[in-house]
């Protein structure tokens, strides 16, 4: 079997199932208590948004709601009132089952290890989906709902998607399939036709140091906004960039890139040397993304004149004399899509870590002489 981290988990956080609260979706979740509460409960939900917004922490909240919450059966007491939120009590029966991997009304499905191999595959395949078909010809307990979890369902294969529209089209009685999808546009058409659809957004400061602090990491003050905004609102983005201490390498490029363009050499060596070890290679991948993230920056301040919240202390007066026009942002723009590609390239070819830092400063300067 894998010892790989779970598909549905982020590395270094609780599993989804795990997670009690739910930072920064207030809208996704009041738009499906309303249709609950006006009994326009779809069979099919897509939730969608960028990667490590909260997509399976809600999935897992509302299979723990919609399993837990009882039935209108029209008895003598009438129906009971409209409730106002999808909390449930964690010592709840069902929320403990569902921790505890025991509940029979609920059924998740992920890629799963290939028996040949011993690894996880790389999409959910068709066995996958008919694994169902075993879980829908169980009775569901006490004759109530039943839910099922794909996550991601945009990592389905053709034959597996194929599977699952079949199940749309003909859905099982009392049963809500929640379908996450971080590209939904990689779905079939027919399969987000026949979902009504949950858009997460981004988180912001406040809210992604709160989602952080669940997931047990350590925020100072202040950090959680810069994290937001490298993160692009993504918790799981954000515990990389804990992990790997991503907001000194960033604020460390943000200074260099502040000598442009004369360049300050002996400290592009220093940076070039802290990445080239090989036991630095998630090091040296954040330091392309967070470059990527710097040209981007620039581009947008030359376009518009802002870049909203700061990442790195200085950064808004740095970028803004390199950028100090929509002109320098078009050629930071036209400059990021090359620079990223030749250093991308040098690192699937296995070239020296250490060298294709400097190579990408360098192009920064070329680009800051315009």
């Amino acid at each position: 079997m894998s010892d790989e981290t779970p598909p549905d988990q982020v590395e270094g956080a609780p599993h989804p199932r795990e997670t009690i609260r739910l930072f920064g979706q207030d809208r996704a979740q009041a738009q499906f208590l309303d249709a609950y509460n006006r009994d326009r409960l779809h069979h099919g939900w897509l939730l969608t948004g960028p990667r490590g917004t909260g997509k399976a922490t809600l999935a897992w909240r509302i299979a723990r709601f919609l399993l837990a919450t009882p039935q209108d059966d029209g008895g003598l007491f009438g129906a009971p009132p409209p409730p106002e939120t999808l909390e449930i009590d964690p010592d709840h029966p069902v929320a403990r089952r569902i921790a505890a991997r025991a509940e029979g009304g609920l059924a998740s499905v992920t890629r799963s290890v290939n028996e040949d191999t011993g690894r996880m595959r790389s999409e959910i395949v068709v066995d996958d989906i008919r694994r169902l078909h075993r879980f829908f010809g169980l009775s569901a307990p006490d004759g109530g709902r039943r839910v099922v979890i794909v996550d991601p369902a945009d990592e389905m294969n053709t034959s597996a998607a194929n599977a699952l529209l079949k199940m749309l089209e003909e859905p099982p009685a009392r049963t809500i399939l929640l379908l996450l999808a971080h590209q939904p546009s990689r779905l079939l058409p027919t399969i987000r036709s026949r979902c009504r659809t949950l858009r997460l957004r981004p988180l912001d400061g406040a809210d992604m140091a709160a989602a952080l602090a669940q997931a047990g990491a350590e925020v100072a003050p202040g950090e959680g906004e810069a994290l937001a905004v490298l993160s692009a609102g993504s918790v799981g983005a954000a515990l990389r960039l804990l992990a790997h201490d991503g907001l000194a390498l960033y604020a460390q490029v943000v200074q260099l890139a502040g000598t442009l363009p004369r360049l300050d050499r002996m400290g592009a060596t220093a940076l070039a040397d802290s990445l080239a070890p090989r036991n630095k290679a998630e090091r040296f991948e954040l330091f392309l993304d967070l470059a990527d993230i710097l040209l981007a920056r620039l581009a947008t301040m030359g376009a518009i004149g802002t870049i909203g919240t700061e990442a790195a202390p200085g950064e808004a007066a740095i970028l803004s004399r390199l950028a100090p026009d929509p002109q320098a942002g078009r050629r930071w723009a036209e400059a990021a899509a090359a620079i990223s590609a030749r250093a991308r390239h040098g690192a699937a070819v296995n070239l020296d870590p250490g060298a294709l830092v400097l190579d990408t400063v360098l192009r920064l300067q070329e680009t800051a002489r315009g």
